[in-house]
């Protein structure tokens, strides 16, 4: 993975709040490029021992509810690019158009939606966005443009690395659909989510790109492994 020239930037992540984090990524342009050859070397493996597990999944999918086996949705990576992600369908046909946020105990989850969100599996498909580049096994989860352009400058600082699978957010709010579902309007969910949950998210993907570096992300892979196992 190599940085951009700061002048060759998107021009939403040109200010001084991006600019210091910049700063610390230009610092370990080495920790970047084995990142990428480390995403690339376990996207791969990857991709050859869950072939069958993917396979099977998307069968229990295509016989137990209608629609398209893989579900896609507009999202935000590296450099503000917009791209389609992969996941394997959990809810209904057309449940995104009352709501982009998932709560706890959604009627709009099919039951096998339920087992695959429970350990995540659900996310296998972005593998292989991890293998062309598009995302990376550790970074900031992506958000839907509705969101990021809800960023704070600071925040748009989370743009400069690829989207990841997993993230030291995702660790932290492992319960956001609970956190979301105890919501009792729901026309206040959005308002909640981009001024509380969002900021608060931030914060932690922000300590991620100041720790950055090969061990940190060694550590947020195993505490992903730990936390979808137990």
């Amino acid at each position: 993975m190599i940085l951009l020239p700061f002048e060759k930037l998107p021009e939403e992540l040109k200010n001084d709040s991006v600019k210091k984090y910049y700063d610390i990524l230009s610092k370990k342009k080495g920790s970047l490029l084995f990142k990428r050859l480390m995403d690339i070397l376990f996207s791969a493996v990857l991709i050859v021992l869950l072939s069958i597990p993917m396979l099977i999944i998307a069968l229990l999918i295509k016989f137990s509810s209608e629609g398209p086996v893989l579900y896609k949705q507009e999202r935000v990576t590296k450099y503000s690019v917009k791209f389609n992600i992969l996941k394997f369908r959990t809810m209904r046909v057309g449940a995104d158009k009352s709501g982009l946020l998932t709560t706890k105990n959604d009627n709009r989850v099919t039951k096998i939606g339920k087992v695959l969100r429970k350990f995540r599996m659900d996310e296998l498909p972005q593998i292989f966005h991890v293998l062309s580049g598009k995302m990376s096994i550790v970074g900031t989860r992506p958000e839907v443009p509705k969101y990021v352009d809800e960023y704070t400058d600071d925040m748009y600082a989370t743009l400069l690395m690829p989207a990841g699978i997993t993230s030291l957010a995702s660790i932290k709010y492992k319960d956001e659909d609970k956190i979301i579902g105890e919501i009792d309007d729901p026309e206040k969910i959005d308002d909640v989510y981009v001024n509380v949950i969002l900021k608060d998210k931030m914060k932690y993907n922000l300590e991620y790109i100041e720790k950055f570096g090969f061990f940190s992300d060694i550590s947020l892979m195993f505490q992903t492994v730990f936390q979808v196992l137990f």
